[in-house]
């Protein structure tokens, strides 16, 4: 103890002692040493006053947080140590210093405006960095900016004043590698610790908080300018030429529309559910004999539906991205990682709100509980046409309101009416729910007593058909407001569930669910669980029905057009009308693997999917057959590839549509609150929205809820994790 009592004493009389500071200013390694500690202080002073310290939830992301600036800052700053001119020394680190400072600077005053880090696109791109129309002058300046800036202040005053004499004796020979080999080890060992707890970071690219947050500003920066580059490299190696092969294909693979349903809901308003991790298999199960989802049953069932049982989920890493990708462009998600994340800055989009608008006057939103900047869809919904954007930063998040996704899904619906009230119609509306996902946990008083779960020894499992509970009731909520306000009748909704809800791993758990037993568990049945719902309810409409067709989230732009009465030949969609005669039955997976109502490829095996049983020797007339099926989901999935990395839907313009304008639009809620009053002011009495043709009165109190955190009032703490909705490595 004495010994460590004199060690400390020592260090700090010799090292750590204001007196001493001047001193280790005038030596070359000292000079370096402190500029490295203060920018590492300048950045986790940002973390701390100006990101929400990136949200940390745990102490590994604490430590990651406070130790992420410092190998990739001696990195850089150890490259000035191998110059031994004394000038060219002390002003290549200033240099360095300042440019960093900067960097770090601007995040923090674009961050202040838009709850987003800056990605190399935005550097480059004055309508990105404007964001619809925000004048430069109106930055939000911060008590404690002069802390970036005072330490280069002052060094530079005591150079100038002679205090800092330049030290004119290189650093011994092997000085400058070591410090850098340190820097690089500090770095990997730090990238090391972040791909423990968040697998997948670079690849998936959930968020740009969750880059900075495990790696820092500087290799943030660097990553996106990597990734910005060869995004960029393969973009101009594109041509007209290749756009034209992709048009062939389209051409070539066109469902004709069925007369019987084409434009079925033409005129009506869209309401689009997304069912979060929401699985066929709930629709018609019944747990102790009571029905897990009772309304999304008979909604499943009614005459006023067209419902899919045999639809799947197509999504790759990109999870919900790629399923709301699908769903608005009928095309499919990157190989690796989320088109949102990594493509959508600069994406050419022809999607279903620019679309919709452009050929029928619709008006357009999304809704979500969550944080905006997720998936990077406060930059591509833009890009899409998207006129409206309401996420969690319009609601109250706080005390038990929100789980650690986001708004639960019946004050989201409930809390929507504000917003949705004042939509000119008709309108295509997106609500994207967030209280069924894992670990689908639900606060006691959001349950429903009398429905008892079932008890298959995965508390996951189990939890599962609760949170689906939820859902349900949610829903029925929102539809009873639909029918209490009069929207009901002229709108038509359709409810998808992005993907699978219970991964491979704990799937077999859900045999005895399903009558199935355990032991016979196979990869088939893994692949008929990702079955997700697919409903398209119209009121009015007599001749619904259940569809056995085979099909997947690539299909429903196509179908939903047709039956809003909008041809789709003009665009480049990959998927067909569910509806049409001639829609064929191969669903592509990302990976490549496909199903079909009589054989499925998975993992290299093939399956009948009429026995559930093992092919393993088909024979020629057989193996001809699976062939040509693998080739058609092949060139498929290459063809859409090829479309979105080459970005080459810029080439091409429909006939009466308008590229997207990005810079139009601006979703910060203040301006959304005042757009959507000036235009239904604007328009008088030739306003279509709810609000007007209710006299201006709100539609608020049409809206019953059972949701106990409805009379709960604002406070100043919530569960919300700023994370995405489909990041599975949180419990």
């Amino acid at each position: 103890m004495k010994l460590m009592k004199n060690f400390f004493k020592k260090f700090w009389h010799q090292t750590l002692a204001p007196k001493n500071w001047l001193a280790q200013l005038n030596t070359r390694l000292g000079f370096f040493t402190w500029l490295v500690v203060l920018f590492t202080l300048k950045a986790i002073l940002a973390y701390g006053a100006d990101f929400d310290w990136l949200h940390v939830s745990d102490p590994l992301q604490v430590v990651l947080m406070l130790l992420n600036p410092i190998g990739f800052t001696m990195i850089l700053f150890s490259l000035a140590l191998f110059i031994k001119p004394k000038q060219i020394y002390y002003g290549a680190l200033l240099l360095i210093d300042t440019a960093m400072t900067t960097l770090l600077y601007l995040n923090v005053i674009y961050f202040r405006e838009f709850s987003d880090f800056m990605s190399i696109n935005t550097m480059l791109g004055y309508n990105t960095v404007n964001q619809g129309g925000k004048a430069a002058g109106a930055i939000s300046f911060g008590i404690h900016d002069f802390l970036f800036w005072i330490d280069l202040v002052i060094l530079i005053g005591l150079m100038v004043f002679r205090k800092i004499k330049f030290d004119q004796r290189p650093l011994k020979r092997l000085q400058p590698f070591k410090l850098f080999t340190i820097g690089v080890f500090v770095l990997v060992a730090n990238m090391f610790l972040a791909d423990v707890d968040r697998p997948q970071l670079l690849t998936r690219q959930f968020d740009r908080e969750y880059m900075v947050k495990y790696l820092g500003i500087g290799p943030f920066t660097i990553y996106d300018a990597i990734n910005t580059y060869q995004t960029s490299q393969v973009r101009k190696s594109a041509t007209p030429s290749e756009l034209t092969a992709v048009q062939k294909y389209i051409k070539k693979n066109y469902a004709a529309i069925n007369p019987e349903f084409y434009g079925k809901a033409k005129g009506k308003n869209v309401i689009v559910i997304h069912l979060e991790s929401f699985q066929q298999m709930s629709l018609d199960l019944k747990i102790n004999g009571q029905e897990v989802t009772p309304f999304l049953n008979s909604l499943y069932h009614s005459k006023s539906s067209v419902s899919f049982d045999n639809f799947f989920n197509e999504v790759g890493q990109g999870k919900t991205s790629d399923a709301e990708n699908m769903l608005e462009t009928s095309t499919f998600g990157l190989p690796q990682g989320s088109l949102f994340s990594k493509l959508g800055d600069d994406q050419t989009f022809q999607a279903m709100p620019a679309i919709l608008n452009q050929r029928a006057g619709y008006s357009s939103a999304v809704f979500h509980g969550n944080i905006g900047s997720f998936w990077n869809r406060s930059t591509v919904y833009k890009h899409m046409g998207y006129q409206n954007w309401i996420s969690g930063d319009y609601f109250d998040l706080t005390g038990k309101k929100a789980t650690s996704w986001g708004l639960k899904d019946k004050l989201l619906f409930q809390n929507s009416v504000p917003y949705l009230e004042r939509l000119q119609q008709p309108f295509y509306a997106k609500y994207l729910t967030v209280t069924n996902h894992t670990p689908y946990t639900l606060d006691a008083q959001d349950q429903d007593h009398n429905f008892q779960t079932s008890n298959t020894g995965s508390t996951l499992v189990d939890n599962y058909f609760i949170t689906n509970h939820y859902l349900d009731q949610s829903v029925k909520e929102f539809f009873n407001y639909l029918k209490k306000s009069g929207l009901y009748d002229n709108t038509a909704v359709v409810l998808y569930g992005d993907h699978y809800g219970i991964s491979n791993t704990d799937a077999p758990y859900l045999a005895s669910v399903l009558g199935k037993n355990e032991s016979n568990w196979n990869d088939l049945d893994n692949a008929n669980l990702q079955r997700v719902p697919l409903i398209v309810h119209i009121p009015g409409m007599t001749n619904g029905y259940i569809d056995h067709t085979y099909g997947g989230e690539i299909d429903v732009a196509p179908t939903l057009e047709h039956l809003l009465g909008i041809s789709t030949k003009r665009y480049i969609q990959f998927g067909q009308d569910l509806l049409s005669k001639q829609h064929v039955q191969i669903v592509a997976f990302r990976n490549k693997d496909w199903i079909t109502p009589e054989y499925a490829s998975l993992s290299g095996r093939i399956w009948n999917t009429k026995t559930n049983q093992l092919i393993e020797y088909p024979d020629k007339k057989l193996q001809t057959k699976l062939n040509k099926i693998q080739s058609y989901v092949n060139k498929k999935l290459n063809m859409s590839d090829n479309l979105n990395q080459k970005n080459l839907l810029r080439f091409y313009t429909p006939k009466d549509f308008k590229a997207v304008d990005p810079s139009k639009y601006d979703y910060s809620k203040d301006s959304t609150v005042k757009r959507l009053k000036k235009i239904n002011q604007k328009l008088g009495t030739k306003s279509t929205s709810l609000l007007s043709k209710n006299g201006n009165r709100s539609t608020l109190s049409d809206y019953i809820t059972d949701a106990p955190e409805s009379r709960d009032k604002a406070t100043d703490t919530t569960r919300l994790l700023p994370r995405n909705a489909d990041d599975w490595s949180g419990n």
